[in-house]
């Protein structure tokens, strides 16, 4: 139970590409984000990750009428199946091709997607269990090029297809008479969206060159006639209509389209006319439509642009409400809500997601993710909090509750390596490759200190001491560590001696004791209170990658580069053990390596290390996929996590594909991607490929930062994809304590009858159910409290301190846990103190939940007496008469009526401060 870390939460990451889906209530946004999709609550302000991963980035998601289920589809075709009740996957299907689009019908029956030039048509899996989820109905052929887009009309009818080839395909989805496909043209490029109109036929089509095309159709929807079975099957039919109809479901038909169908297939046939045709780009503007969305009952469409801005049209008149411009970026894909309010924005470039409600003009939602790799975070002391660095140059702080960024820092011009808090949790200090450190407030969101070298220099890495007093960083090209004062912001001393970059720097939790590691082979141990001088110095057999203290100061932790993590004792300068990784890390081989990932030296190696909160443990991660945690005493791997399973970035494998390699080399040289539409231009005629300068290129999985959460509970990891949060596995497991078979659930019921509260809250620990705990706690009357917590022996307090701390986060009963959470402080403090080492993880889990509802309720309550003085002070306003205007203009009587009347509400607003006040 205690190394039951699972998947929790992906943050730093929003959008990457594929396309957005609002829920059925409209008040959450799916989001594909990586290989991984991401549901962003925008009415209670939380995002959390679904606990599934796909084979390959995820392409598009396709999300039934009711929100139950959702199927998404990566690059490679793989799709599963997901119910987002329960948030799991419930069907792996193979579409042995790429996909583009997928769609459900609204009735829910059937689905359809869009794969190469043709569009297949499933029927969609029921509420009951089924041998195969996904049944073949039919396949469509008409288009010639790839098929893009897909809308279904009101009644599940029949659907329509845009292509590649600048045609609009509509076809039935049951066997009509009168309407088995209709090609519409008139475009002259891609065809990016197409929309039919609410209870009709008639439809809207866009091009990627900014047009749009109003088709009219001469038949309704119920005009639609079913074809009369012919032939053998008319007769067939006759003698056992029931079975034939159940075959019919089963088998698979095609339907082939023409684009010009000859003149007797036409008559009695539906027949579109093309009713106007208008141009969202001015004369001269050469600006690509790249998404749109059209909500039907308001008639609204939105349109996206590639050079980032949107618009917004009603139709059939194509009035246009508004244009904004919301990124410099393409926008990607566009969402509209159920209620048509809110507007979903993805831009894959810069990894945006926007959502804008356009009646108010104003943001409901608005994050980005760092533009290039994470590279190091730092938790919160109350572990409310994660900072992040980048090589964007940005610092940005997320709410681990909420998972959203709430500040963004853009003063660095470089990349950041180092981010580190201050005991007070209010300042966060960070390094960068641009020669300076800085110091940021958390309380007004500004950066006060700015600390810099003599002579310019890149800053590899940052250490605040205990009181917040110090700051250290260690130099790339001088080799030196400089050391500042935070009150003053000067320079106080530069300490050398290194003969190499510095690595990692790390402050004594305990004592005022600077370590700071070097590719030089040594650690260097610096006493900060006497006069700087080089304390100790740690000869290591290779060089210095990470060094880290455990949280109590006695012990510390190195990683070399010949694989090796090696534990010291810093008081008596003796190594206490070693820790073998090179077998544990097992990095990939990258696609264009000429050698084995076996016996490559890159990737053999841990460049990153945290202790966990308890010091038991130790965290360690490279540029691998893997996730190492080791016992520190036993010197043994506890347990390896896997943080991607990712095919779409490099390195993942450890074998290369055979199927990639031919006889003149690897088709990983050749860049795949340079025909599409995001891809690579093609500059010159008769040049198949792209600029080779511009290529794309798969990002390698590597592990840039560890941290342990300081409650104990969770670890976050920077990573290619993100920063993932692993928290320990809330589902019911059975791990109990002390368990005897006198202990039962009914024996602590009648326990608790009797009123034997003591004895009911020690068994129920001890069979360690949620429930029952529970129960037993909250059956204890109020002033029993303090005489039940009183006699609770030592080694269950901690128990109960962890409990009440995870209660905090769900319970309703505020009250009643805060005077547990008291009385089990005043009554055992004293006992609690001599084992604060390891208490502390589970007093600061206490401490995070209690301060995340202070500040809950603090903002509530001034907001209540702000509007509790405001409606005093106008109730006090009326009745009076105004006195009468001064001669003068206008403008001066109104000036002055507006001073007069705000000195009155400020008046009485102190008047009743004052009445208030004892």
């Amino acid at each position: 139970m205690k190394f039951a870390y699972r998947f929790s939460n992906l943050l730093g990451t929003v959008y990457r590409r594929g396309n957005l889906n609002f829920t059925q209530d409209g008040n959450s946004v799916i989001s594909p984000v990586g290989n991984r999709v991401t549901v962003f609550d925008l009415k209670n302000n939380k995002s959390d990750t679904l606990p599934l991963a796909t084979r390959y980035n995820v392409k598009c998601v396709g999300l039934s009428p009711d929100g139950c289920l959702a199927i998404i589809v990566d690059e490679g075709g793989d799709a599963l199946l997901v119910s987002l009740v329960c948030r799991s996957v419930l069907h792996h299907f193979h579409f042995k091709g790429s996909v583009h689009s997928v769609s459900f019908s609204p009735n829910g029956r059937k689905f359809v997607v869009t794969k190469g030039n043709i569009a297949q048509m499933y029927h969609a899996p029921g509420k009951k269990r089924e041998f195969n989820a996904f049944v073949l109905d039919k396949t469509y052929f008409g288009p010639y090029d790839e098929t893009t887009c897909i809308d279904w009309t009101d009644d599940s009818r029949c659907f329509v297809v845009g292509s590649k080839d600048m045609s609009t395909w509509v076809f039935g989805a049951e066997r009509w008479d009168n309407l088995i496909y209709h090609a519409l043209g008139g475009h002259k490029d891609a065809i990016v969206a197409c929309f039919f109109e609410s209870g009709s036929l008639d439809l809207y089509t866009l091009s990627q060159d900014g047009a749009l095309c109003m088709w009219q159709c001469d038949t309704p929807p119920e005009g639609l006639r079913l074809m009369a079975p012919r032939g053998w099957r008319a007769d067939l039919l006759k003698r056992d209509e029931d079975v034939e109809d159940d075959r019919d479901g089963e088998k698979e038909t095609t339907v082939r389209g023409t684009a010009t169908p000859a003149e007797e297939g036409r008559k009695g046939k539906v027949k579109y006319t093309r009713l106007a045709k208008y141009f969202f780009n001015k004369e001269g503007d050469f600006n690509n439509l790249t998404a749109a969305a059209y909500h039907k009952k308001t008639h609204l469409l939105v349109t996206g642009f590639a050079s980032g801005t949107f618009r917004l049209h009603e139709l059939p008149e194509f009035n246009l409400i508004h244009s904004l411009s919301i990124s410099d970026q393409s926008i990607s894909s566009v969402a509209i809500n159920s209620t048509g309010d809110w507007v979903a924005f993805g831009c894959s470039g810069l990894g945006q997601l926007l959502v804008w409600e356009w009646q108010s003009e104003s943001y409901v939602l608005k994050q980005q993710g760092h533009f290039n790799s994470m590279v190091t975070l730092a938790y919160s002391p109350d572990g409310q909090y994660i900072a992040t660095g980048g090589d964007d140059g940005k610092v940005k702080v997320w709410n681990t509750l909420s998972g959203f960024c709430f500040i963004t820092f853009t003063e660095h011009s470089s990349g950041v390596t180092g981010v580190t808090f201050t005991s007070t949790g209010y300042v966060i200090v960070t390094s960068s490759m641009d020669g300076t450190v800085r110091a940021f407030d958390l309380h007004r969101y500004r950066n006060f200190r700015t600390f810099t070298s003599p002579r310019p220099t890149q800053f590899s890495c940052v250490a605040v001491d205990g009181s917040g007093e110090i700051v250290s960083a260690g130099a790339q090209d001088s080799f030196e560590v400089f050391i500042w004062s935070m009150q003053t912001g000067r320079l106080l001393d530069v300490l050398s001696g290194h003969e190499g970059p510095i690595s990692g720097l790390s402050f004594n939790p305990a004592k005022s004791v600077l370590a700071s590691a070097s590719w030089d082979k040594t650690v260097r141990l610096w006493d900060m209170f006497d006069s700087w001088r080089t304390k100790e110095t740690l000869a290591l057999t290779s060089d210095a990658l990470a060094v880290t203290f455990r949280p109590d100061g006695a012990e510390l932790a190195v990683a070399t580069l010949n694989s090796q993590i090696t534990f010291w004792d810093p008081e008596n300068t003796v190594q206490t053990g070693s820790i073998e990784g090179r077998h544990d890390l097992r990095a990939g081989r990258k696609e264009l390596d000429k050698i084995t990932a076996k016996h490559s030296a890159k990737g053999k190696s841990f460049t990153t290390l945290c202790y966990s909160a308890d010091g038991q443990n130790i965290l360690a991660g490279g540029l691998s996929k893997f996730v190492c945690i080791y016992h520190v005493k036993e010197q043994i791997l506890v347990r390896k996590f896997e943080i991607s399973c990712n095919l779409s970035l490099d390195a993942m494998e450890e074998f290369l594909n055979r199927r990639k390699m031919t006889e003149f080399g690897n088709l990983a040289l050749i860049d795949q991607d340079a025909g599409e539409e995001d891809g690579v231009a093609i500059p010159l005629p008769g040049v198949r490929k792209g600029d080779m300068s511009s290529r794309h290129f798969k990002p390698e999985i590597r592990v840039t930062s560890l941290r342990f959460s300081p409650t104990g509970r969770c670890w976050a990891a920077t990573t290619t994809e993100g920063l993932l949060i692993y928290s320990l596995d809330a589902r019911m497991t059975f791990d109990p304590f002390e368990l005897d078979t006198s202990i039962t659930p009914s024996r602590i019921r009648a326990a608790l009858r009797q009123r034997d509260f003591t004895r009911a809250i020690l068994m129920a620990f001890r069979l360690n159910e949620q429930a029952l705990v529970q129960e037993a706690l909250e059956s204890v009357p109020q002033d029993e409290v303090e005489v039940v917590s009183s006699s609770l022996p030592e080694l269950y307090v901690e128990k109960v301190l962890e409990f009440l701390a995870a209660s905090f986060e769900v319970s309703r009963h505020l009250e009643f846990y805060l005077l547990w959470t008291r009385q089990l402080l005043m009554q055992h403090g004293q006992k609690l103190k001599s084992r604060a080492g390891t208490l502390l993880p589970a007093v600061q889990f206490l401490q995070k939940s209690i301060q995340r509802h202070l500040n809950d309720l603090s903002k509530l309550c001034d907001w209540n007496c702000y509007n509790m003085r405001y409606a005093l002070a106008v109730s006090k306003q009326r009745g009076v008469k105004r006195p009468a205007e001064p001669p003068g203009s206008e403008e001066e009587a109104a000036a002055s009526t507006d001073d007069e009347d705000s000195l009155r509400l400020l008046a009485g607003a102190e008047e009743e401060e004052g009445e208030m006040l004892p």
